[in-house]
């Protein structure tokens, strides 16, 4: 049975360099590295939002697929949606710092649902979300 995601994994060839640019967006520095055979970093891990859920991002090489790694290959597989306080600011933000549109601002039926995405300079369908339910969860999660 699923219980909730345990870690994202992203791609990239340039690993350090996605790790600075993820540490950059996240406003945090990854609390967890490993390198590879190499010496060069294979796999970097932030603990994000509200659940401190894992982010990780895998080097290029040990994609278990070539679709989507790297910058100019087609973004696949699914989207995850992060939730975002200012969904507007947010997308600006993520264009500002290189990533390329991949589907606008998009009212899911009125209801204070809306998404957007963007493909990172990494290659990754990074999806961006105002979600009313998700706030409703978080709210009756907390303690009061």
């Amino acid at each position: 049975m699923l219980r909730g995601f345990a870690t994202v994994n992203l791609f990239a060839d340039d690993l350090a360099a996605a790790r600075d640019w993820y540490a950059a967006l996240l406003g945090v520095a990854p609390y967890f590295e490993r390198p590879g055979p190499d010496g060069e970093p294979a796999y970097v891990e932030f603990r994000v939002g509200d659940y401190r859920h894992e982010l990780g991002i895998v080097r290029g090489a040990y994609a278990p697929h070539g679709v989507g790694v790297g910058v100019g290959a087609a973004p696949a597989g699914a989207v995850l949606y992060w939730a975002v306080d200012d969904l507007a600011a947010t997308l600006d933000r993520l264009l500002a710092m290189g990533a390329e549109e991949h589907q606008g601002i998009v009212d899911r039926g009125g209801n204070g649902f809306v998404t957007a995405s963007v493909v990172d300079p990494f290659g990754n369908v990074l999806g961006i979300m105002t979600n009313p339910h998700s706030l409703e969860v978080l709210a009756s999660a907390r303690p009061s």
